[in-house]
């Protein structure tokens, strides 16, 4: 493998395999010396993992913070350590009966800026350690709400005690903890019992290479399914710049543009309309290097054949 290239590989994980089981997959079979992921899934969620290769992964914390999109089944009625059916059962009632417009009207109070708890099985960090860490030794810790944005929650269909949703939230959202905040506003608590992630950002499911084809998939065909780094900022503004900005530019200064805004501004840079050069903060008529992707520059990015 080339050791300049990089780029970003949607992966539609199955159920059963972590996040951290598909990076080393992709890290062996593509040979990769620097491979993660932008989102973590929970082993028994599928759907959309985006894998970061090589200089992309410069971009992990752009990419992260894409808006999410997720379908949802939760199950009325039970209520877990875990609040999902993996975990240890808390309570088991029973379950009035509902229609869309009753889900819907409870979900309506969990869309836009809320506060959340993290879960205790999730990997938010206490004290050094991870909570689940902690859960797994049967210990609970106090934790402290956080802001997270719901853009919409859509109740698709309603199957007493089971209610299918579609959320979508954004970076750092528990969608256990969302269904586990309906079901107890619902009175009988509720547990997930699928999570699907069906968007990243611009990418989506049904474009996705799946994880359990990994492995049978020739590395150069894989190669071809590996998006370039800008696809992750889709949507951003973009500033070109000419060769003697782009010079200025990878090498850590600030490089002059026609362009300025009235307060800064994260950018995609580029050399006149070429490959990705890095992200820059745009203000002042100059964009100053953020991030800087060295082994994009125009002329050195080779993809295999």
């Amino acid at each position: 493998m080339n050791p300049l290239v990089s780029g970003i590989l949607p992966i539609d994980k199955v159920a059963g395999v972590t996040s951290h089981d598909v990076v080393a997959l992709v890290r062996r079979h593509l040979q990769a010396d620097r491979v993660g992921h932008a989102g973590t899934l929970d082993p028994a969620a599928v759907g959309v993992l985006l894998i970061l290769i090589g200089e992309a992964t410069k971009l992990m914390p752009y990419v992260s913070d894409q808006t999410k999109e997720y379908v949802v089944t939760v199950r009325f009625g039970v209520t877990t350590d875990t609040q999902d059916l993996e975990g240890r059962r808390l309570s088991e009632v029973a379950v009035p009966p509902f229609t869309v417009g009753d889900i819907d009207r409870l979900a309506k109070r969990f869309v836009g800026r809320i506060r959340q708890v993290p879960p205790m099985y999730s990997a938010v960090h206490h004290q050094g350690r991870r909570l689940y860490e902690i859960a797994r030794e049967g210990r609970e810790v106090a934790r402290e709400p956080r802001e997270v944005v719901v853009h919409s929650i859509v109740v698709e269909a309603v199957e007493p005690p089971v209610a299918r949703l579609r959320v979508v939230c954004g970076k750092g959202t528990y969608v256990r903890a969302v269904a586990a905040d309906i079901g107890e506003a619902f009175g009988c608590g509720g547990v997930v019992e699928r999570i699907e992630r069906v968007r990243v950002g611009a990418f989506r499911r049904d474009a996705a290479v799946s994880s359990a084809d990994i492995a049978e998939i020739p590395p150069p065909t894989l190669w071809s399914r590996v998006m370039p780094p800008e696809s992750g900022l889709s949507g951003w503004s973009v500033v070109d710049l000419d060769a003697a900005g782009a010079r200025q530019f990878v090498n850590g200064q600030p490089a002059a543009t026609d362009r300025a805004e009235s307060s800064p501004i994260l950018v995609r840079v580029h050399e006149s309309g070429g490959p990705l050069l890095g992200v820059g903060e745009l203000a002042c008529g100059s964009v100053k290097p953020v991030r800087v992707l060295h082994a994009d520059r125009p002329g050195a990015r080779v993809l295999p054949a």
